[in-house]
């Protein structure tokens, strides 16, 4: 045996064939141990005599060999194949010295031969794989690429892709392949590829799976073509036309971006107006012809009709008889005819006449008699008024005390404008008309603590207040005769002046002030206008006013000529709506004029009523100021907590409201309030919360944003829009919110808020709520209405109202106080300092400072120094 083992190269015998050496029919081949089960190597070799395996440079014990003899039928030579058996305990004895190998050897009589090596390998396949795929949004036709490193293993893993569960095939799909790195290539992503990709790897031993990842292929919006543009909102003059299109080109899908821009252009557009045709005044007679006849014309030439205008009616040619002595077939004794015909003529004339003198004699009569009966009311019932200086004490103030606790006086006939004419004009019952009735009516002056329900019910039966508010904070009232005085609605910026003398002598009107909500008073609106102000009445409607009241309020507007036209609209007696003023032109009327500020209007009316502030947008450049106002509970006993967010007109009164629900709801401010500029250009207000510690609170709002629509904004009848976000403590005991919240309009203006504040006992925002108490009362008559002392007042007006010496006059006072370019309309009135006077108390009430207006005063005195020698007792 020890010689056996001795020959390991094949060493023929000399003379010997090489055919004669043994030739392996079977080689051993490389096998893996799966797990404990172990694995066979066989060889095969003719002619052979013996065929022992050699592991690792060992040989194998004979007693482990199994050895099967044959013969082979084609050459008669004799075959051996020898079989071994390798367990996973003999590998593991050199695992990590060297790999284990074994190979044949086989003898015949010529020498050996050996076989090729083959390998035992345990198999094995580790769980975690070396790098994943990962989850990705990508956009319709861009290339995808998935990474997958298997896990390591024995035999190397073969890679394999799912999408969502089913197998991946490049051979069916151009475009998709694997690279040799077992990456997925997807060449386009498209909508269809939109699933969950899972890498799969697997040997002999196990299968292991990735974790899935989404692909997500998503697409942004593309607009449409632009619509044609829409017909012209008017039918005649300047109008607008729009034209729109859609993000539908394509849709956005799966979380894609929606299309930049706007959806909709607005554009200024001039409409000819139709003109009716109308006729030309009649030609002359022409001669009488020898029909007995003569016939005269006319033209529909002034104006022609045009533009669609309608044509004229009525015949353009007129013929009639004629008698003349020229005329060959007249009947016998025509002549005579005509005598007789005009005869009769001038006799109804002087009847005629003679009727209309006896009508005018009574008419007149009549009327002296009325006016005499009416005339005693001038006279009767008043007490005279003492006008006395103030106490020593105190010089800076006068004192003006009418005793009027008697008085008592009498208007007859309506107090709505009648229009001028012999009859009166029978006007229907509107909620415009007088709220005193038709007849005779007392007005009386009731004493200062003369409750308000008094004064309602008193007028509570006629048909227009029925339409004012019963709530006593919208609405201030009072009794006023020639001194004046004024009207105020706490916390809402409204007020009315009666300046002196606007009232008659010897006359005294109960006057009241309303506030009215937009939605109870339906202001039709129309195109691109939109409400600017409150709706607010005063009145009696129709009282005679010798003298401009000042109406002031507040306004939302960012005024400009080139972007904004506004008028000035008053509710007539039948209850429509008509522009009694455009602001920026020169007034028709002598009745109405307007002072337009910053954040306030003032306006200058001789007739009582109700009136509205109403803008017309000129381009998508108009803007409205908007106030952000941010509420939330005071109190939070449960886990939710709902921030409100209020978008509100700018003005005074429309933030009051707000207050005053918040009160009834229990809410507290929880921010500064923001102005925001709101354009017309058709794009959504949206509303969004962010950067809240989602390990404290998490938020109920399923879409990333709110979004309140344009026209709710610009043309609706509610003066606030909130949203709410309502959020969700994750502990009871959190107190503290801190987070973001944005409010936009898509591409125009926005407004942040950083919120962060304790939600149990937070107030420092409480400030900023104005209480009902602050402001005094809503009704002061006579001088306590005003700054200026009344003989003071008297005095400058005296002075300043005749032209002065190089220009030391009321000219040089408006201009001193930036009013020049109102000049045309002071210069209408029979007193322009009273005017100015007065629009200075309209803006100053009740913090004005005297000292800057009696600065003003004393510059235009210099220019003339015997302007004012004012006593000491008139300071």
């Amino acid at each position: 045996t020890g010689a056996q083992q001795s020959v390991t190269v094949a060493n023929p015998v000399s003379g010997a064939s090489p055919d004669l050496l043994p030739h392996f029919q079977l080689e051993p081949e490389d096998v893996y141990i799966v797990k404990n089960k172990a694995v066979s190597l066989a060889c095969r070799a003719t002619p052979a005599t013996q065929i022992y395996f050699k592991c690792n440079g060992e040989w194998v014990h004979q007693g482990d060999h199994v050895t099967e003899h044959s013969t082979d039928r084609g050459t008669g030579l004799p075959v051996m194949e020898v079989r071994i058996e390798v367990t996973r305990q003999q590998v593991e004895k050199i695992f990590g010295l060297e790999e284990y190998w074994c190979q044949c050897v086989a003898w015949s009589s010529s020498g050996t031969t050996k076989s090729q090596k083959a390998f035992v390998r345990i198999a094995y396949l580790r769980k975690n794989f070396e790098q994943e795929p990962t989850a990705r949004e990508v956009s319709i036709e861009q290339g995808i690429v998935l990474p997958c490193r298997p896990p390591e293993g024995i035999p190397p893993a073969e890679v394999e892709w799912l999408r969502n569960e089913e197998l991946v095939d490049p051979a069916l799909d151009a475009n998709v392949y694997v690279t040799p790195e077992h990456s997925l290539v997807l060449r386009q992503a498209r909508l269809a590829d939109t699933a969950n990709y899972t890498c799969v790897a697997k040997n002999i031993v196990a299968r292991r799976r990735s974790a899935s990842a989404a692909i997500t292929v998503y697409v942004n919006g593309g607009w449409s073509t632009w619509t044609q543009w829409s017909g012209c909102s008017t039918s005649c003059g300047r109008g607008w036309q729009k034209r729109s299109r859609t993000c539908t080109n394509p849709t956005p899908l799966n979380g894609g971006a929606f299309c930049e821009g706007q959806n909709v252009q607005k554009t200024a557009c001039t409409t000819l107006c139709p003109v009716d045709g109308a006729w030309s005044e009649w030609s002359k007679w022409s001669v009488c012809g020898a029909e007995c006849t003569h016939w005269r014309s006319r033209e529909c030439s002034e104006p022609a009709p045009r533009n669609g205008g309608r044509d004229c009616h009525g015949p353009e040619l007129d013929t009639r008889n004629c008698t003349s002595e020229l005329c060959s077939h007249a009947a016998p004794g025509a002549e005579d005819v005509a005598l007789y015909v005009g005869l009769v003529a001038v006799a109804v004339c002087l009847v005629l006449l003679l009727l209309v003198g006896v009508l005018v004699y009574c008419r007149k009569k009549g009327g002296l008699d009325a006016d005499v009966a009416d005339s005693s009311i001038l006279t009767a019932g008043f007490q005279p008024v003492s006008i006395k200086p103030s106490k020593a004490d105190n010089p800076s103030l006068l004192t003006i005390q009418p005793d009027l606790s008697t008085a008592t006086m009498t208007y007859q006939g309506s107090l709505c404008p009648r229009q001028d004419g012999p009859a009166k004009l029978q006007l229907p019952n509107g909620h415009l008309l007088s709220p005193l009735g038709a007849g005779r009516h007392t007005l009386h002056h009731s004493s200062p603590a003369a409750e308000g329900a008094d004064f309602v019910a008193r007028l509570s039966t006629q048909s227009y207040f029925r339409s004012l508010p019963r709530g006593m904070t919208n609405m201030a009232y009072g009794t006023f005769n020639f001194l004046g005085g004024r009207l105020m609605i706490p916390n809402t910026g409204i007020s009315l002046l009666i300046p002196p003398d606007a009232i008659p002598r010897g006359k005294i009107y109960e006057v009241y002030l309303t506030l009215h909500k937009q939605e109870e008073v339906r202001l039709p609106l129309a195109g691109c206008q939109t409400l600017l102000s409150p709706i607010v009445s005063c009145g009696p409607p129709g009282v005679l006013l010798t003298r401009p009241a000042i109406l002031a309020m507040g306004h939302c507007v960012e005024a400009s000529a080139e972007n904004w036209s506004i008028r000035l609209k008053k509710q007539s007696c039948e209850g429509t709506w008509e522009d009694v003023l455009q602001l920026g032109t020169e007034p028709c009327t002598e009745l109405y004029y307007c002072q337009l500020e910053a954040q306030a209007c003032y306006i200058f009316t001789e007739q009582l009523g109700r009136f509205a502030l109403v803008g017309e947008s000129l381009s998508m450049a108009a803007c409205k100021r908007l106030k952000l106002v941010l509420f939330a509970p005071a109190a939070c006993p449960s886990l939710e907590y709902n921030i409100r967010v209020y978008c509100l007109s700018d003005t005074q009164d429309v933030l009051k409201e707000v207050i005053q629900l918040e009160k009834q709801l229990g809410g507290q401010l929880i921010g500064a309030p923001r102005v925001l500029h709101f354009k017309d250009s058709y794009h959504n207000l949206r509303l969004s919360i962010h950067d809240m510690p989602s390990s404290l609170w998490k938020s109920k709002l399923l879409a990333s944003y709110q979004e309140i629509p344009f026209y709710h904004i610009w043309s609706g009848l509610q003066p606030f829009l909130h949203c709410t976000f309502t959020l969700e403590r994750l502990s009871p005991s959190t107190c503290e919110l801190a987070c973001k919240i944005w409010v936009w309009q898509v591409e125009g203006d926005g407004q942040s808020f950083t919120v962060n504040f304790n939600i149990a006992k937070d107030t420092r925002f409480s400030d900023w709520l104005v209480p009902d108490s602050e402001v005094g009362a809503p009704a002061l008559v006579g001088p306590s209405a005003f700054k200026i002392p009344f003989l003071i007042r008297q005095k400058i007006i005296s002075s300043l109202d005749p032209p002065g010496t190089r220009g030391a006059d009321w000219r040089t006072l408006a201009q001193k106080l930036n009013l020049d370019s109102h000049l045309s309309f002071f210069a209408s009135k029979p007193s322009p300092t009273a005017m100015i006077l007065n629009l200075w108390e309209a803006r100053h009430f009740p913090n004005g400072n005297l000292s800057q207006l009696a600065a003003a005063v004393a510059e235009v005195g210099k220019q003339d120094g015997a302007l004012f020698a004012v006593s000491e007792a008139e300071c």
